[in-house]
C-alpha cells in the first residue's frame, strides 16, 4: 500500500510541477482527461488491495439455532397452562406448556388394569396346561377300562355267553375316548404354545400390554413441555384453551437457543481468495452505533443453491442472466469475541471486514471505512 502511496504523490507532484509551477506543458480538456485517467488507475491499487486483503460485507446478520416446540402427542390435547414469559430467558428442563394430563392419566390406569390382568393370564394358561395333562391321563385311564370291557364283552359273546350289542357298545366307546384323548393332547399342546408364546423371557401378550403402557407413559410424561435447552421463546401466541397435538400442523412456538450464536457475512467470491478460518474480523452492528465489536472466522461456507440441481426427470436449462444481478456470494461464519454473547440476538444485521494480513497498510484504510460506517448509524437512516 506505501508503494501505491508513492506513486500516486509522485504522479500528481509531477502534473503540478508539469502544467502548474513551470508550466512546461499547456493544461487542457485533452490532458485533463488523460491525467484524470491515469490517477485513477492508480487508485486501482488500493480497490484491489482493499478487496483481497480486507474483504468487506454490506450483508452480515447474527444467527442463533432455533427449535420448533412440537406436542408429541398423539391426539388433540387442551393448553391447560403456560408457565413461560415471552423474551424470558429459561434453563433447560424448566417448564413451558402444560397440556391436559386426564385422557393420558386414563389410558395408563387403563393399560395397568390390562398388564395386570395379563399377567395373571400366564398364571392361568400355566394351570391349564395341568388341567390338560389331567384330562389326558383321565382319558387314557378310562380307555385302558373300555378296552378291558370290549375284550370282555367280545369273548363272551364269541362263546355265547353275552350279547353282541355289547361288545360293540364297548368298541365304540374305546373309539370315542381314543379320540377324546386325541382332542385333549392337542389342548395340551395349544396350551403349552399359548403359556410358551414369549419374547425375551416374557409372554407377548404381557410384552404387547407392557409396549402400550410403556408408549402411554411417554405420552403422559410429554403431557409437560420443557425447555430443551438454555434460551427463550419469543412472539408467544400459546394461550390456555388452545389445541394442540396430533391433528395441529406445525410447531406452537419457537424456541431460541443461547449458546452457538454467531455471524453469517455475504462475499462476493472472489474476494476470499485468501481468507482462511482463524483470521481475525471486525464487525459494526446497526444496533450498537458507534461501537466495533471483533471476532475470527470460523468456516467459510463454500457453496450456495445456485450450484446444486435436484434430481428430475427435466433437462436442465441455463439461461441468461442481466449482468446488472448480482452475483452469486458465499457466507463466511465469525465467531464475535465476548463472554457476554446476549448482547447478540438474533437477526441483529451490520457489517463485517476481515483482515487476512493484519501487518498490511489496507488494514488502516479499512478500519476507518468500518468505523466511519458504525458512527455514520447514529444519524443514517434518517427516521424520527
Amino acid at each position: 500500500m506505501l508503494l501505491g502511496f508513492v506513486l500516486l504523490f509522485v504522479y500528481i507532484v509531477a502534473v503540478w510541477l508539469t502544467f502548474f509551477k513551470f508550466k512546461w506543458m499547456k493544461f487542457n480538456i485533452v490532458w485533463g482527461i488523460v491525467s484524470v485517467s491515469v490517477g485513477l488507475h492508480l487508485l486501482i491499487i488500493f480497490l484491489i488491495g482493499l478487496r483481497f486483503v480486507t474483504p468487506y460485507s454490506t450483508d452480515a446478520r447474527l444467527i442463533q439455532h432455533t427449535i420448533q416446540l412440537t406436542p408429541r402427542l398423539n391426539e388433540p390435547t387442551l393448553v391447560t397452562q403456560v408457565l413461560v414469559e415471552p423474551n424470558a430467558p429459561v434453563k433447560k428442563g424448566q417448564p413451558l406448556f402444560q397440556f391436559d394430563r386426564r385422557p393420558y392419566e386414563l389410558k395408563v390406569k387403563e393399560l395397568e388394569a390390562e398388564l395386570a390382568k395379563a399377567k395373571q393370564n400366564v398364571r392361568v394358561l400355566k394351570a391349564d396346561i395341568d388341567v390338560a395333562t389331567q384330562k389326558v391321563i383321565q382319558l387314557e385311564s378310562e380307555l385302558v377300562y373300555a378296552r378291558y370291557e370290549q375284550k370282555l364283552s367280545a369273548s363272551l359273546a364269541g362263546k355265547g355267553a353275552g350279547p353282541e350289542e355289547d361288545a360293540q357298545k364297548w368298541a365304540a366307546r374305546v373309539a370315542a375316548n381314543e379320540a377324546s384323548i386325541r382332542e385333549a393332547e392337542a389342548e395340551v399342546d395349544r396350551a403349552e404354545l399359548e403359556y410358551n408364546s414369549q419374547i425375551g423371557g416374557i409372554n407377548t401378550t404381557v410384552a404387547t400390554i407392557q409396549a402400550k403402557l410403556d408408549l402411554a407413559r411417554f405420552y403422559l410424561d410429554n403431557t409437560l413441555m420443557v425447555a430443551p435447552e438454555d434460551g427463550y421463546v419469543i412472539n408467544l401466541q400459546v394461550r390456555p384453551g388452545m389445541v394442540a397435538g396430533a391433528l395441529r400442523i406445525g410447531a406452537i412456538a419457537t424456541f431460541i437457543c443461547d449458546s452457538d450464536r454467531y455471524l453469517l457475512a455475504n462475499y462476493f467470491q472472489e474476494n476470499l481468495k485468501y481468507v482462511k478460518p482463524g483470521q481475525e474480523a471486525e464487525i459494526a452492528l446497526d444496533l450498537y452505533p458507534g461501537q466495533i465489536f471483533t471476532g475470527k472466522v470460523e468456516a467459510i461456507w463454500q457453496g450456495s443453491g445456485r450450484g446444486q440441481m435436484l434430481p428430475s426427470g427435466r433437462l436442465p436449462r441455463f439461461v441468461y442472466k442481466p449482468e446488472e444481478l448480482p452475483q452469486g456470494q458465499f457466507v463466511v461464519a465469525i465467531r464475535l469475541d465476548g463472554d457476554d454473547q446476549s448482547k447478540f440476538p438474533i437477526g441483529t444485521q451490520g457489517r463485517a471486514a476481515i483482515y487476512t494480513n493484519p501487518s498490511s497498510g489496507f488494514v488502516v484504510l479499512r478500519k476507518v471505512g468500518i468505523r466511519v460506517y458504525s458512527w455514520a448509524n447514529w444519524l443514517y437512516p434518517f427516521a424520527g
